[in-house]
């Protein structure tokens, strides 16, 4: 009896020694999966993607939240694009003309989150309820690089707060970029 009783003893031990050891192994957390985090709603040479997620207590909030994370999303890659863009052209455009329109092409970047642009399509929606009963929802949405630009280039050519040449140089700019955007598909 004293024998069985140590062997079942040993066995504890040695099941609570593997348990912590597993529990211990997993240093570098869990994966979670989170909607819309496959490869088809991540930005690509023709979409600018992304995906937002807000949570409230108000349905309605926690959409507008997502939504409006989404679009901030989208908006600071637009911004990352046209500051690529603007450097690569920034040696065609003449002098001191080169840093204004630089400067109007990051505030027009800023301009896409304070816009409704018509373009922009919802991949799709997510809504789950949380224990707390509060809601979270994931928004994926994505907009053409193309029309973007094309949204750029009329808000450049309607800008009164900028020089003739400034605004020439910036629509030659986009113009290019829809150029080549269009030969790559």
């Amino acid at each position: 009896m004293t024998n069985r009783i140590f062997h079942i003893s040993l066995l504890s031990v040695f099941l609570l020694s593997v348990l912590g050891i597993q529990s211990c192994s997993n240093v570098n957390g869990t994966q979670v999966k989170t909607p819309f985090s496959s490869k088809k709603y991540m930005s690509d040479a023709r979409h600018f993607r992304a995906v937002g997620m807000g949570q409230s207590a108000n349905l309605n909030i926690a959409k507008s939240k997502a939504e409006l994370e989404s679009r901030k999303a989208l908006a600071q890659q637009v911004q990352t694009n046209l500051k690529v863009v603007s450097d690569n052209y920034a040696q065609e455009m003449v002098g001191n003309q080169a840093s204004e329109a630089i400067e109007r092409f990051e505030t027009l970047a800023r301009e896409v989150t304070n816009t409704t642009i018509g373009d922009i399509r919802t991949l799709g929606e997510q809504t789950r309820q949380m224990d707390d009963q509060s809601y979270r929802v994931y928004v994926a949405m994505e907009i053409k690089k193309k029309a973007m630009f094309r949204f750029l280039k009329d808000k450049a050519k309607n800008d009164t707060k900028i020089s003739e040449l400034v605004r020439a140089q910036m629509v030659m700019v986009l113009d290019k970029e829809i150029e080549r955007l269009e030969a790559e598909e």
